[in-house]
């Protein structure tokens, strides 16, 4: 058997284990990649600007809508 089929078998016999889950947790966090703070400004401003423009055309769709069912029905 390979070595992680045996981990695995053992891991499972084991049960949860929460020491070994922090420890996995913070081995983890530390292969991640953090973005630098201008990165982070620069996304952030990106995603509230495209989210204030898809608000702005789904309002003015709506609002079209609402003129034509006026025009129609009313």
């Amino acid at each position: 058997m390979a070595k992680k089929e045996e981990a695995a078998i053992q891991e499972q016999k084991a049960g949860f284990n929460p020491s070994s889950f922090i420890n996995e947790t913070k081995e983890e966090l530390n292969k991640v990649v953090w973005p630098s703070r201008q990165q982070l400004i620069s996304e952030s401003v990106a995603v509230i600007l495209m989210v204030t423009l898809s608000a702005t055309l789904i309002y003015l769709v709506d609002q079209l809508f609402q003129w034509g069912q006026v025009k129609v029905f009313g």
